[in-house]
């Protein structure tokens, strides 16, 4: 580990306060997106578990192939009706025979996937979900990397990783959750897409209402003024600049065309989703950032760097943001596939500090965590999306 090659350089802070303008989307916990990185994340947890109790560890898997194919609804004030059915279809690979012993692959992902939907989407009847579990058995070269001593590395990628979070970015992220949560009508597909430029913010925010809160275009009306009112103060609590809020853009109250939804998701009528189309291990979507190209949600937390080591640079450069004088610090990592996963290829620190060794502790310190974030992974106390 001491022979691990870092490189560190100083910058004055974070390069993104600089910019005349900074785009940050966050596609909130029902966005269709977002629904299939949490099954995707729920059936390699639940294979996790199967594996340690059955053999008393992890055995190769990869779930992060999950595609949501929208359904069919007619939405009315007061109640409409569910049609055709939201259809998941769960794809990936996993260790399904070992020695003389089968395991249920395809049993364990529909369970974790209709485990998920309903304990997260309380308007979303269990019935008007299709689940398609297609798992197939794992890749020999990939079994044979994750079997050898040391774990090793199943990929060549990289990794990044940054904090703290910008002033925009904090708001967009934290904003979200509460629109369903405090706002009584409002569904849990909520997106939210913020444009600082100079001393403005606008915030774009798509909000599904559910249709049997409103009776009437003039109630709907009033749940988007509670929203509009609730992202107005959450945004002047934490910004000096002028912030504007635009709700639902595309409602044409006049001839009743609104957002309103049976369950709250668009996923019910016409939006597909698909794992790694959205945030994140930030949860969020940052442009103007250096970002991960890697779906985190879904793959293995053994040996799948495109997962740890995304974790891992975060979670290394929030610790250099937290316990040295670095106000700003951002992190890359490179794996090399066929190496031990405790020993990135090499890791690059752009940090707001001169104390460069200190930082270089850091990284070593943080890269003998894996077993940590593995465990943390597994239950389930990282955020991914």
């Amino acid at each position: 580990m001491s022979s691990l090659p870092i490189t560190v350089s100083s910058i004055d802070g974070d390069p993104i306060e600089d910019r005349q303008a900074e785009f940050v989307e966050r596609k909130g916990f029902g966005h269709p997106d977002t629904i299939c990185d949490g099954i995707a994340e729920a059936v390699s947890r639940a294979l996790c578990r199967e594996y340690q109790a059955e053999f008393g560890r992890v055995l190769h898997h990869n779930t992060d192939s999950v595609l949501l194919i929208a359904g069919d609804s007619t939405p009315e004030f007061g109640g409409g009706s569910l049609n055709s059915p939201i259809r998941i279809v769960l794809g990936g690979q996993a260790t399904a025979e070992v020695e003389d012993t089968t395991i249920p692959i395809n049993e364990i992902a529909e369970q974790a996937a209709h485990g998920y939907l309903e304990t997260h989407f309380e308007h979303l009847p269990s019935g008007y979900v299709d689940i398609w579990p297609h798992l197939g058995p794992t890749s020999v070269d990939l079994q044979d990397l994750f079997d050898r001593g040391d774990v090793l590395a199943n990929d060549t990628s990289i990794a990044i990783g940054y904090a703290p979070l910008s002033g925009t970015e904090e708001i967009v992220k934290t904003l979200e959750p509460r629109i369903w949560q405090e706002v009584d009508a409002a569904g849990k597909d909520v997106k939210v897409m913020a444009a600082r430029s100079n001393g403005h913010l606008h915030l774009v925010i798509a909000t599904a209402i559910i249709s049997s809160q409103v009776s009437s275009v003039e109630e709907y009306l009033d749940v988007k003024g509670k929203v509009r009112d609730l992202a107005l103060a959450h945004a002047r609590a934490r910004t000096d600049r002028e912030v504007r809020v635009d709700v639902n853009t595309a409602d044409n109250p006049d001839n009743e065309i609104v957002y309103i939804t049976e369950t709250g998701l668009s996923a019910e009528d016409g939006d597909d989703g698909g794992v790694g189309r959205g945030n994140r291990v930030t949860g969020l979507i940052t442009p103007h950032r250096h970002m991960s190209m890697e779906a985190t949600a879904g793959k293995n937390p053994i040996s799948h760097v495109g997962k740890l080591y995304n974790v891992l640079a975060k979670r290394t450069a929030e610790r250099i943001a937290t316990e040295t004088d670095a106000t700003f610090a951002n992190v890359h990592m490179v794996s090399e596939i066929g190496m031990p996963i405790a020993e990135p290829d090499a890791v690059d620190v752009e940090a707001a500090t001169t104390n460069h060794s200190e930082i270089a502790d850091i990284v070593r310190s943080e890269a003998r965590k894996l077993d940590e974030i593995t465990t943390d992974i597994i239950a389930g106390d990282v955020e991914l999306f």
